[in-house]
């Protein structure tokens, strides 16, 4: 029996993964929660698995809830994910926070060298040589949850890592694949969130629009794999099928098949090595397919994409930058503050505007986190 700590347990992956673990209730345990703003949900969560430990943001979120057991403590702040992380209890961590605040959570469990089970891809571009340095000093491996770097982690099995020609990533395209330049003047938030082939949070469908989400997945796939960027494809797929290929050195491709659903990698994750079986998941019937398409990725027509590769080839505090635009964008949109195509320019001025800092160190990061944060906000009161 695995002891499961959830971070952003209300989330979209947080919920699919209580699927995984009804699922395999004689596998595992939900030993510990943290979620943000959601107390109805949360409430439920705990109602259902009685979890001994719950993370919640702040005081005021605390006091909403309603514990009727003894053995469920609640705990409040940013210090009390690092402690949950790290807890002698917790067998694996699934870190399913969005955003960077997942990223001390991360490293407190490679520390205390969990198994981790890692959705939370903005902790690696925001400072993926801390958490990679980490993990290879502590013996920690990360497994992804994302269904592309599963899908590459699959691949990569059993192969020598000289052997590599290429990863490609896949990438459906999102809401507005289909849309011109133009058409995207006029896009609302309703048109954005609606996303054609997975059912996703907010900000990674908004991210997926824009195509940053795949950006941030090319970041994410160097630090994990060890790849460069030049040895780093995407290509547009829209049926989500493929969830991703690797190139190896004799023209092999081996590549990662499967319907749209989150559930496969997150069990992959946390069962691996081994293969548990998984009913609730549709199983993939090519013949009803029929027909799988692919297309070239124009940076021009995404140039969100465009600035993950730049960012992430200067290296440095530029991926930290990046990251924290775009999450301070994707919410100022969300909240109808700027437009759609805005987002991409908020994105361009603040990685214009910044002096890389080599090597940052996690207080520097946090830093420049922040201040990139207040200097877009103060922009847009």
């Amino acid at each position: 029996m695995k002891n499961i700590t959830l971070l952003g347990a209300t989330g979209s992956i947080g919920r699919q993964t209580l699927d995984v673990l009804r699922e395999h209730s004689n596998q595992f345990r939900l030993y510990a929660i943290a979620f943000g703003r959601n107390v109805e949900k949360a409430q439920e969560i705990i109602n259902e698995f009685h979890p001994r430990k719950v993370v919640v943001q702040d005081e005021k979120i605390r006091q909403a809830l309603d514990i009727h057991n003894s053995h469920t403590s609640v705990l409040v702040g940013k210090e009390a994910l690092e402690e949950i992380s790290a807890d002698s209890e917790t067998d694996v961590l699934v870190n399913a926070v969005m955003g960077s605040i997942g990223l001390e959570a991360t490293l407190a469990a490679i520390k205390t060298r969990k198994q981790i089970a890692i959705a939370n891809k903005e902790t690696l571009v925001t400072a993926g040589h801390l958490v990679m340095e980490a993990a290879a000093k502590y013996g920690v491996d990360l497994l992804p949850v994302d269904s592309e770097h599963s899908a590459i982690f699959q691949a990569l099995n059993g192969e020598a890592h000289h052997d590599i020609n290429r990863i490609i990533l896949t990438a459906s395209g999102g809401s507005f694949r289909d849309k011109t330049r133009e058409e995207l003047k006029s896009v609302t938030v309703a048109d954005a969130l609606n996303h054609p082939n997975w059912s996703m949070g907010d900000k990674i469908t908004i991210d997926s629009a824009s195509m940053m989400n795949k950006g941030l997945e090319v970041i994410e796939a160097h630090w994990l794999f060890d790849i460069p960027y030049d040895k780093i494809d995407v290509i547009q797929h829209k049926e989500s099928i493929i969830h991703s290929m690797v190139e190896y050195a004799d023209t092999s491709v081996i590549a990662q098949l499967g319907t749209p659903d989150m559930r496969v990698p997150i069990q992959y994750a946390l069962t691996y090595p081994d293969r548990l079986s998984l009913p609730i998941s549709k199983k993939l019937d090519l013949i009803e397919i029929s027909t799988l398409h692919f297309s070239k990725m124009d940076l021009k027509r995404f140039p969100c994409l465009d600035f993950a590769y730049q960012a992430g080839k200067q290296g440095g505090s530029m991926p930290t930058v990046l990251n924290a635009a775009n999450e301070v964008a994707v919410d100022l949109f969300l909240r109808e503050k700027i437009t759609f195509l805005e987002i991409e320019k908020v994105i361009e001025n603040a990685l214009i505007n910044h002096t890389i800092i080599p090597n940052p160190d996690l207080e520097t990061i946090n830093g420049i986190d922040q201040e990139i944060r207040r200097q877009i906000l103060k922009s847009y009161r």
